[in-house]
């Protein structure tokens, strides 16, 4: 049985006033404003849980919405919930009908449809009474009967620390397919959230604490900005009591102000559009509770203007950057404030410009410029997209993440991974981490596509964002035009393009995972890992920091008699024959020898031969310690892996066009570098793979070739160690 609900020692009165919604909308009755309703129930004392005349408000906001659609769903339902109810009643002493009836009505505000409305209405009937789904379904269909066993699945999630991950990852299967589920399931906290006054303190801060861990985020991410906005103030005021009322002070006085500058400004604002002959509605918009404190602790003591925000409604999104250009030009406008998320909208459907304005006496006004519609998305996400299960063509499809509304982009990759994560903890970990960045990034692909971040994101986040689990081949990636290291962090606006290798074999570094800051990152560099055990992690994690940490004292691990080797941790290098038969043979990485350099080698420990090129600094220094010299000489291997550093003046386009003129020669870019530009030279450094010995030297003339190029040549050997 729900918590909420009890069963008294002998049955309550039934609810009165059966409501039969089919007539005509009852013009006496005001629309009811959510977030007006929640902004006065915590400023003031009234019961925001009492809803007149039964059904009354959900029907006259639901037809605000749909004015055409039919009520006979919802009347219906209203009769089954209500029978199967009777006698029940809240913690709070009401009939347990004003549950369901004030969750439906929270949905209808917002724009749900009548299928929505029809499941929220009997979302506890199966939970807590004797109403069956197969009875759900007889009486209104399949979908409401999914919806309905969805949000009963979600009831019996357990969120407590030892439960989580387990429960949690089957809630968003459960759910996953259909977000209206969880938008019903938001509804319901909600309205419990507004009545938790009934329980001890320590189950409220139990219940704040996960619904600030949970469940605001995954509103924030559905979009539905109304619920998200109200329940973090709810929390607020459950967890920081006294920050709360502190704030709620300062909301207070602030009020009772004579003077208001955003309405001065507002004045002004309405005097501009008039003139530029647009028609737009401008209004002021509070900022509520936290938002308040947030800006508090950023900016100190607050002025008047701090306490909200500007909001311009226009009527088509070329109206959105005219009113932007009056702005700015007829006001002083504060162009760090400029940020355009019609353009790029938020992952979770968010469009409209942000800009600010400084009015007559200083004091910065911040303005929000969108139209009807996106306000409408604005506050109510995925809840305001209509039928979920209409035609493809009446659906936008020109953003991949809108074309389904019931699988928003970032709902899809979260079950993706969850499906990939190997254990539940793992999955666990980082969704919480996921949701805890409340902050995205926007980078652009070179194809003119985007890809949403979060903050802090890497080069090793894109990669897997753009190609998941090929990303394992990534080799580099160009930022702005410039070679970048894989751990480069991205900011918003950058241009990145993924270098990727053509070895089917590749493999993804340990290292990467220190990088990664996304969930499908993680999860596939640890699922690569997982699946490829090896008797040594660090060494298989890095092959070449294994080389490098190894003396060239210390000899490979022996490989079959008489058969020459290439370097370890290299694939197919070219092969060397030596004076010694069935000696394990080792290029020297200080110098990558490679056909048809002249090389010289050295017995080491344990009978291995380390070869080196002639001209090697490490040679003088094995010849003065008394090494042997070995004969060696290039077998009929012709493959090898070589370094070659490219000197060139800085230009647009050169990374692009100096891995063409290699890529045309038959080279394998395995890694590559960049130093940072100095007097508009830079410096490149590239390790490749060539199927054959001989064509380095064309190789390195094609990157001569390349315009802005003006030398390449082999890395030098070093001078510290063999």
């Amino acid at each position: 049985m729900n918590a909420e609900a009890v069963n008294p020692a002998t049955p309550g009165p039934a609810t009165s006033g059966h409501v039969a919604p089919t007539g005509s909308r009852r013009k006496a009755r005001p629309r009811l404003d959510l977030r007006r309703l929640g902004r006065a129930a915590l400023l003031g004392t009234t019961a925001r849980d009492r809803l007149p005349d039964a059904i009354g408000h959900v029907v006259d906001a639901h037809r605000a919405h749909h004015p055409d659609a039919d009520l006979e769903p919802l009347r219906r339902a209203y009769v089954l919930a209500e029978s199967s109810h009777r006698g029940q009643m809240r913690k709070s002493g009401e009939p347990y009908i004003t549950h369901p009836l004030a969750v439906t009505l929270i949905l209808a505000e917002l724009g749900a449809e009548t299928t929505t409305l029809t499941a929220s209405l009997l979302h506890d009937t199966v939970e807590d009474t004797d109403v069956t789904l197969d009875q759900v379904r007889e009486q209104f269909g399949e979908e409401v009967r999914y919806l309905v066993d969805g949000v009963t699945k979600l009831e019996k999630v357990d969120y407590g620390a030892a439960a989580e991950p387990e429960t949690f990852r089957k809630m968003l299967v459960a759910t996953g397919n259909d977000v209206r589920v969880m938008s019903i399931k938001l509804a319901d906290r909600l309205h419990n959230m507004r009545t938790l006054g009934v329980m001890r303190p320590e189950k409220q801060e139990r219940i704040a604490r996960v619904t600030r861990d949970v469940l605001i985020p995954l509103a924030e991410r559905l979009g539905v900005q109304a619920l998200k906005t109200e329940l973090e103030d709810l929390v607020f005021a459950i967890l920081h009591p006294e920050e709360y009322a502190h704030t709620r002070d300062l909301i207070v006085r602030n009020a009772a102000r004579a003077d208001d500058p955003l309405a001065e400004v507002a004045d002004d604002v309405r005097k501009v559009l008039r003139e530029a002959d647009i028609t737009a509605d401008v209004l002021i918009r509070p900022r509520h509770f936290v938002s308040v404190h947030r800006v508090s602790r950023k900016r100190g003591p607050l002025r008047g203007a701090d306490f909200g925000r500007l909001l311009v409604l226009v009527n088509e999104d070329a109206d959105c950057y005219g009113v932007l250009g009056e702005l700015h030009t007829c006001l002083t406008p504060v162009v760090s404030e400029f940020k355009d998320f019609i353009a790029v909208p938020k992952f979770n459907l968010y469009q409209s410009l942000h800009t600010a304005v400084t009015g007559a006496d200083g004091q910065v006004v911040e303005v929000l410029i969108r139209t009807h519609q996106m306000h409408k998305v604005a506050e109510a996400g995925v809840v305001a997209l209509g039928n979920p299960y209409a035609a493809p063509e009446e659906q936008s499809a020109s953003d991949g993440e809108r074309v389904d509304p019931t699988r928003p982009g970032w709902l899809s990759r979260l079950l993706d991974w969850q499906r990939a994560a190997p254990d539940p903890d793992t999955f666990w970990s980082t969704l919480r981490e996921d949701l805890a960045q409340d902050r995205e990034i926007t980078v652009f692909r070179p194809d003119g596509g985007t890809l949403g971040l979060p903050e802090g994101a890497t080069c090793v986040d894109a990669a897997y964002a753009q190609y998941g689990e090929d990303a394992h081949a990534c080799i580099g990636a160009r930022v702005n035009g410039r070679l970048a290291t894989l751990s480069t962090v991205l900011k918003d606006g950058d241009t990145v393009q993924l270098l990727m290798g053509q070895d089917a074999a590749s493999e993804p570094s340990r290292e990467w995972l220190e990088h990664a800051h996304t969930p499908a990152a993680r999860i596939a560099i640890q699922r690569w890992l997982t699946a490829h055990p090896a008797p040594d992690d660090a060494a298989a994690a890095h092959p070449d920091a294994s080389s490098r940490a190894r003396s060239d004292d210390d000899p490979a691990p022996p490989p079959s008699p008489n058969v020459p080797v290439a370097a370890p941790g290299r694939p197919a290098a070219a092969q060397v024959l030596t004076d010694r038969p069935g000696a394990p043979v080792r290029l020297a990485g200080c110098c990558t020898p490679v056909p048809p350099d002249e090389v010289t080698g050295f017995a080491v420990r344990g009978g291995a031969v380390t070869v080196h090129r002639a001209q090697c600094a490490a040679v003088a220094r094995m010849k003065d310690v008394g090494r042997a010299e070995v004969g060696v000489r290039w077998g009929e291997g012709a493959e090898c892996r070589v370094t070659l550093v490219a000197e060139s003046f800085v230009r647009p386009h050169l990374l692009a066009d100096l891995t063409e003129a290699m890529a045309l020669e038959g080279a394998e870019i395995v890694s590559a570098t960049v130093e940072p530009p100095d007097r508009q030279q830079v410096r490149h450094t590239y390790t490749v793979q060539l199927p054959d010995a001989a064509r380095l030297p064309a190789l390195m003339r094609a990157m001569r070739d390349v315009a802005g190029v003006f030398d390449v040549s082999r890395a030098q050997p070093q001078t510290s160690g063999a």
